[in-house]
């Protein structure tokens, strides 16, 4: 059974799962700071195993969000859970009145967001000497209502 927990502040799962990913496995030394007390953390778990996570909070724009930090453990990838994280909290920002979502990816993630139906924009760029790409989604369903 597949299950979600979304809150505010980083829970002890989320730094798990990112400390296994980011910081192990692929090498980053920067990988929590001040914006984990007061985004929003989704957990996916699977028979009650926390597989993955991401983070999203404001951006700079009115009706936008920013995600961030999406990471699947490693023996849990392949089975669409990285999807199924990003369509959960696409759902909850489309509940909460949110119109755009916002994203700096790994640039070798960026055909698993285009397959989600993110758009690239603007050139490359590097985030702790990793390729990174600016891309972003306008959420079906918004429109009309009154932006955050």
């Amino acid at each position: 059974m597949i299950q979600t927990r979304i809150q505010q502040g980083l829970p002890q799962d989320a730094r798990a799962i990112r400390q296994e990913v980011f910081m192990q496995e692929q090498g980053f030394q920067q990988e929590f700071d001040e914006v984990d007390r007061t985004a929003w953390h989704l957990v996916l778990y699977q028979e009650g195993e926390a597989v993955g996570c991401c983070r999203f909070f404001p951006a700079d724009e009115p009706g936008s969000y920013t995600l961030g930090r999406l990471a699947v453990r490693r023996a849990c990838r392949g089975r669409h859970y990285g999807e199924r994280i990003v369509q959960e909290v696409e759902g909850w920002l489309r509940r909460h009145r949110v119109s755009r979502l916002v994203l700096s990816a790994q640039v070798q993630a960026r055909p698993f967001y285009e397959r989600l139906g993110y758009r690239a924009s603007g050139e490359e760029y590097l985030d702790e000497h990793c390729p990174h790409i600016h891309m972003e989604k306008e959420l079906p369903g918004v429109q009309g209502f009154l932006k955050q």
